[in-house]
């Protein structure tokens, strides 16, 4: 009782902790944005930028080190920061940071972009469509244009092969000049980032007009911002970070959980626990808890695969594969099928995703190993299903062909044995005496013919 008051104690002040933290305003939201941009990283943005509108905050700091990501996500904070109640500051940051591809559209869309010393942008060429490949990585070389660029000293751009790459290409860069155009900053060098994956330090960034400003910490950022001008929509803000309070924003549950999920490797292995959990509860009615298990497993990996980019030809090649190794389980056809639902289970797993964007691939390991274990436990079962094909009959009517009974009775012709404790009418072509031991040949309907053994002296 005395630990279940500190406990609801203890839960009271944290509730009163949070309700705390919530009512106090923060003049300036700081949100840490640290690895590919996602789903989750997407969410919670969004929703900090509405938080930040509803509580009066005076600007929102995103604190930028991203490799990229994916572009819906990117759009969907793009959408966010361009329709933003509060000016949106993304701030590159600490040394050795970057704000590659994805993150070089954000820096661009924010109403201010700082970076600090020792951090880079650029390389945001966008990752074509199947694995393995970026725009222009497959067009050869025409020698007299490419060379006649390397004997200037400037690199030559990429040429997209084919027409669906070039489609991206233009797209992407045709968005990247209008927010380039919205913000005032160097429109081209931001379509030579797409183009030609070009790439910056913070010192040139500035020297070319792709950010506003440079800061060494928080707080010279705040200092350097006091008095810049901001436009807002269609209002003009004069920010005064005098005496503000920065508030960093944590992830809530929600955020943790949607990350923890989307992860591929977590989607991948949720798919595979929910087709297995299933599979399990089908071969074992009543068992319960995989058939749940297997449920819910499959209902989040469906969830992922409905926010992350996902090639449903590989989604199929396992369902398949899983399919062909089953039905190779049911009716064995000397390895045929089964061989050829691993080769498909192994090829769907490795084309499953379709990106090359860092941190939404499944890990080739982790395909490896699953592709092992499958193949494992399908050998595994064709081995103890031929071993149990060659041991002897324990059970039914094929079992007691060849067992001995006892003649209860001298007879003849029919009369009663006891086989297995139970007494059965017998018929033997040569005369049986009572207590004699028999073999049974037959089993014709409830009638067994026996033979009589000969006794050794």
């Amino acid at each position: 009782m005395k630990y279940l008051k500190f406990l609801l104690m203890a839960l009271l002040l944290a509730s009163m902790h949070g309700i705390a933290q919530e009512e106090l305003r923060a003049d300036a939201m700081l949100l840490e944005v640290r690895g590919p941009i996602g789903p989750a990283i997407s969410d919670f943005i969004e929703r900090s930028i509405e938080k930040a509108g509803d509580q009066g905050s005076r600007v929102l700091i995103l604190h930028l080190d991203t490799p990229g990501g994916l572009d819906t996500s990117m759009r969907a904070i793009i959408k966010a920061i361009l329709s933003s109640p509060v000016p949106v500051v993304s701030y590159v940051a600490p040394s050795g940071s970057r704000a590659a591809s994805a993150g070089t559209f954000i820096l661009y869309a924010s109403h201010i972009a700082a970076m600090a010393p020792a951090t880079n942008l650029g390389a945001a060429t966008p990752v074509s469509i199947g694995p393995g490949r970026m725009p222009g990585d497959n067009q050869r070389k025409r020698p007299a244009e490419n060379d006649d660029a390397a004997e200037d000293g400037e690199q030559a751009p990429a040429s997209p092969a084919s027409t669906m790459e070039r489609k991206v290409v233009n797209d992407a860069v045709a968005y990247i000049r209008g927010l380039a155009k919205l913000r005032g900053r160097n429109v081209d060098w931001a379509e030579q980032a797409v183009r030609t994956g070009a790439s910056l330090t913070a010192e040139d960034a500035l020297a070319q007009n792709v950010i506003d400003l440079m800061a060494t910490n928080i707080e010279d950022l705040l200092g350097k911002l006091d008095g810049r001008k901001v436009k807002v929509g269609e209002a003009e803000l004069t920010l005064d970070t005098e005496g503000w309070n920065v508030v960093t924003v944590r992830p809530d549950w929600r955020t943790e959980l949607l990350a923890v999920i989307t992860n591929p490797n977590v989607a991948y292995m949720l798919m595979m626990l929910g087709i297995y959990g299933l599979l399990f509860e089908l071969y074992s009615p009543g068992a319960v808890i995989p058939g749940i298990v297997g449920a819910i497993s499959l209902l989040l990996a469906l969830y992922a695969f409905h926010v992350l980019p996902v090639n449903y030809a590989g989604v199929a090649l396992i369902l398949v594969g899983i399919g062909l190794m089953v039905t190779e389980l049911v009716t064995p056809t000397f390895g045929a099928v089964g061989v050829g639902g691993v080769v498909a289970f192994v090829i769907g797993s490795i084309i499953l995703f379709d990106t090359d964007v860092e941190g939404f691939t499944v890990s080739m390991p982790l395909v490896v190993t699953v592709g092992l274990v499958a193949a494992g436990l399908f050998c595994t079962t064709i081995y103890l299903a031929v071993r149990q094909r060659g041991r002897p009959v324990v059970t039914g009517r094929e079992e007691m062909i060849g067992a001995v009974a006892e003649a209860m009775e001298s007879f003849s012709h029919t009369g009663a044995v006891r086989a297995h404790g139970e007494i059965w009418l017998a018929r033997s072509a040569q005369p049986v005496a009572a207590g004699q031991s028999v073999r049974i040949n037959k089993v014709d309907g409830l009638t067994l013919e026996v033979e009589p053994l000969k006794e050794e002296k």
